[in-house]
Formats: C-alpha cells, structure tokens, sequence
C-alpha cells in the first residue's frame, strides 16, 4: 500500500467548492419556481380584474384585486373589449424586472 502525502486534503477542497454550488443551483432553482408561480397568480388577477371591468363594478374592487399582489392594474377599452393591464415585482431577490400580465374581456354593454 502506497500513501501520499501530497493528496492530503484534497477531499475537503473539493468539497468545500462543490456545497456552495449545489446550493446556489437549489437557491436559483427555488427562485425559479417563486417567480413562474408568482407570474400565474398576476395573469389570474388581471383576468378577473378584466372581467370585473368589463360587468362594470368600481374601479375600487378592480385595483383590489391587483393590490392583493402588491401590483398596480391599468384599465383600457379597445373597441367592444375592456383591457386590463397589469404589473408586479418579481418577489425575488435578484435584479430582475417586474412582472406583467394583460387581458381582455368583453364588455356588458353597459
């Protein structure tokens, strides 16, 4: 059996390079999936804001519905339909821009 000196501890170097990757892929990975989720719940409020528009209930109950999120809603009319648009932060803590979800719905003809 021959020993080495010269590899003495060169398990713990690697080691210690390999946990903080694993972890920030798990971190990244995590933040990933806060913000597909986060984006699904902002496209979900401004459908029903849009709709809630478009049967004519207050500016009051729409903006509600986007502050929920922490987000802002802008209402547009294009011809028969009401357009709501919306926007959020990412809720993640990296530099990324904010979020954005639109949507239409057509009018009561109120």
């Amino acid at each position: 059996m021959i020993i080495r000196h010269g590899d003495r501890g060169s398990v713990t170097a690697e080691f210690a390079v390999v946990v903080p990757a694993v972890v920030l892929v798990v971190l990244l990975t995590a933040a990933t999936l806060t913000g597909a989720a986060r984006q699904v719940r902002l496209e979900q409020a401004v459908a029903q804001a849009a709709r809630l528009a478009a049967r004519g209930e207050s500016d009051a109950r729409v903006q509600a519905v986007a502050a929920a999120l922490g987000g802002t809603i802008s209402l547009g009319q294009d011809g028969d339909m009401v357009c709501a648009t919306a926007s959020a932060p990412s809720a993640v803590p990296l530099p990324l821009p904010p979020l954005r979800a639109s949507s239409c719905a057509l009018s009561g003809g109120r």
